[in-house]
């Protein structure tokens, strides 16, 4: 897998000042955040600039059928595809919805260093095992920081640096790239490499699994689906990345009781065992690892999947988990049952599997634009720099944010805000990607929220965008394409 540093965005380099890090910093993206080629087929098949691509990929039948795992692939031979860098563009998934690009990352990044050459992005097939991509993690930031100490910048931003100590390495990792950044900090595969490691920052990371991987195996049992998400299904029922996001903490309520997802289970819904049981014991032999200087940046206050039920091999899943006492005991009411409670997260991943560290920022912000968030940006510099960490952001929390992945074109369609208990100083917008073009959305009170409706009058990505009295914005990616003729069930 070749691993480069692109061409920087800016052509200018940050002076030398007491601020500047004289450390290496390796930023790895979250599942589908970086590009892929398929070598034999010589293009890239995820990834493109414009909207054009995401509708063909998800609304025409086998749109996704290069990203399909081999049975080589399954078996370890890998090679066919390459990722060659991070995503630079806005995407979308169903279920996973909107992605924004890592450029806003990667600049806060480059005015925080010495020079570009301390940046690696590493860019990783996320199909495959978290575990492999941590191993070629591992050898490619003990490449990095081995070049970075070599290179003359280095030993220039040592003397302007209280202690003057040679380079360590900082990793700022989203989503599923903070299990693979633990995965290389195993010590079994570089046996100093977490020494050598001043601090790890975590954006939106599953540590414990989402619940959201069950329901894209699950799609479309008992149920008609759109077109987009037949096809994620279909890639993801052999996928090892996506069976390494599944639930590893109780969550599968069953009667009376609650337990925790067995490789039985995920093959019931549709789901591969074998898989399923080699996510198991990953993440049982990772559970042990901490991991250095560790600040987790956690997505708050939106409506998140938390726990599910099985009946028949179809999933039901929850916007509300049980809880345990101090003892282990889960909380019941005076009666013996189970009490559920709703602590949301970040539309993807539920608080509680991404708080996980002694330094915790809660910010309101969707799984996607974690990694782009003014506040969470800010996070990353002050690391870098290596302030005090200034935890959660003060005043009022922002507000939930709750829009359809999928629409259809020339439909209206509801956006609800939760957590806002007046209109005045809310703003909700829709932008068109393709074209720039913004609509200013009127808000109204709808079943105890606040809610606005909007249509997309052509296909394309639009980006919904809510700012609140507090001055936080919380933002999400809608797909809106052309209704299928019929929808069918997989």
């Amino acid at each position: 897998m070749n691993h480069r540093t692109p061409e920087p965005e800016k052509n200018t380099t940050a002076p030398l000042t007491a601020d500047i890090t004289q450390d290496a910093v390796v930023i790895v993206p979250g599942i589908m955040g970086s590009e892929l080629y398929d070598t034999t087929r010589q293009k890239t098949i995820w990834g493109l600039s414009g909207v054009a691509w995401l509708l063909k990929a998800w609304t025409q039948p086998k749109g996704l059928e290069p990203l399909r795992l081999t049975e080589d692939e399954l078996e370890g031979k890998t090679g066919r595809i390459r990722a060659t860098q991070l995503m630079r563009h806005s995407s979308w998934t169903p279920y996973l919805q909107g992605l924004e690009p890592y450029t806003s990352l990667i600049n806060t990044v480059r005015d925080c260093v010495a020079h570009p050459a301390a940046i690696m992005q590493f860019p990783y097939d996320w199909r495959l095992p978290v575990a492999a991509n941590g191993r070629l993690l591992a050898d490619a930031a003990r490449r990095h920081l081995t070049t970075w100490r070599q290179h003359d910048a280095h030993d220039a931003a040592r003397r302007h640096r209280v202690d003057e100590r040679p380079a360590r390495l900082v990793f700022v990792a989203h989503s599923m790239g903070g299990l693979v950044t633990r995965a290389a900090l195993d010590p079994a595969h570089d046996s100093d490499l977490a020494q050598d490691t001043r601090a790890v920052l975590t954006l939106g990371t599953p540590f414990y699994g989402a619940v959201k991987a069950t329901a894209i195996l699950n799609t479309g049992r008992g149920t008609p689906v759109p077109l987009p998400h037949r096809q994620l299904q279909s890639i993801s029922a052999t996928m090892p990345g996506l069976h390494d996001l599944l639930p590893q903490y109780t969550c599968l309520i069953d009667g009376d009781d609650i337990r925790h997802l067995t490789a039985q289970d995920v093959a019931a819904i549709g789901g591969n065992a074998n898989l399923a049981r080699a996510a198991e014991d990953f993440h049982r032999r990772q559970a042990h690892l901490a991991l250095p200087a560790h600040r987790a940046v956690v997505g708050t206050q939106q409506s998140t999947l938390q726990s599910l039920t099985i009946h028949a091999g179809v999933v039901e899943a929850h916007h509300h988990g049980a809880r345990q006492h101090t003892n282990g005991d889960f909380i019941r009411d005076p009666r013996g049952r189970l009490k559920f409670y709703d602590v949301k997260g970040d539309g993807t991943v539920y608080k509680e599997s991404a708080a996980v560290g002694p330094a915790i920022t809660p910010l309101p912000l969707q799984h996607g634009a974690v990694a782009s968030d003014h506040i969470a940006l800010k996070a990353v510099a002050e690391i870098l720099r290596d302030d005090e960490h200034l935890g959660p952001p003060q005043g009022t929390p922002g507000c939930g944010l709750d829009v359809p992945d999928l629409v259809d074109v020339g439909t209206p369609w509801t956006i609800t805000l939760s957590g806002v208990d007046s209109l005045g100083g809310v703003r909700c917008e829709v932008t068109d990607l393709s074209t720039g073009s913004t609509q200013r959305l009127r808000l109204g009170w709808g079943d105890g929220d606040i809610m606005a409706r909007a249509v997309a009058y052509t296909p394309g990505l639009y980006r919904v965008t809510v700012r609140t009295l507090d001055d936080l914005t919380v933002t999400q990616l809608v797909l809106a394409a052309e209704s299928e003729p019929k929808r069918e069930t997989a």
